[in-house]
């Protein structure tokens, strides 16, 4: 297998011949981390997880969209690639759940109010949203600690997977995955009761 690493360094430089020749060598892995994040979204979504991967990789390799001023990631080795991939993933999602929650969204339907008792669970794009906001609290009190939850939860890394991007201890993770999950449940469920 090439150097993943030159690869993604050449591409990023403009090389087009290494982007042609990089897309093939992660896609089966990027489209696996995608599925599995969307089987967890709302049915009838408009994304999927073809789109999502081709965004996701444009976001990371081709750069020509970048704003004046924002530099080109650089990935050390093949975990790090992988773990910014999750994260643009989630950025993905997580935009297009605040645009789909914007007021002119919906063109000209009319709200109707539902009895509280008729609804079951919090929309998913809610629970999204809600879910963006802990993690970025949690990355400002724990950077590990968020880093570790995009790996599982958006990534789908296992807990040894995602031990190993980090450069920590499969018992380390797991310490880090049970805190997480309680912070940002206790998180979320705080900005669900206001």
């Amino acid at each position: 297998m090439p150097d993943l690493t030159r690869m993604i360094e050449a591409a990023q430089k403009g090389d087009r011949r290494a982007a042609s020749e990089l897309l093939p060598l992660v896609y089966d892995e990027l489209r696996k981390l995608a599925a599995a994040k969307m089987a967890s979204e709302a049915p009838g979504h408009t994304l999927n997880a073809t789109a999502l991967v081709h965004e996701a990789y444009l976001r990371l390799v081709a750069s020509p969209g970048r704003k004046p001023g924002e530099s080109d990631p650089h990935f050390d080795g093949r975990g790090h690639f992988f773990a910014a991939a999750a994260t643009a993933m989630r950025r993905i999602l997580i935009e297009r759940a605040r645009r789909k929650k914007r007021i002119i969204h919906g063109g000209g339907r009319q709200r109707q109010k539902l009895h509280p008792d008729l609804v079951a669970a919090p929309a998913p794009d809610d629970d999204l949203l809600a879910l963006g906001a802990a993690l970025a609290k949690l990355a400002e009190h724990d950077p590990v600690k968020a880093r570790l939850v995009e790996l599982r939860y958006f990534a789908g890394l296992t807990g040894d997977q995602a031990a190993q991007v980090l450069g920590i201890s499969p018992k380390t993770a797991d310490r880090y995955w049970a805190y997480a999950r309680a912070w940002i449940r206790r998180e979320m469920e705080g900005s669900n009761a206001e």
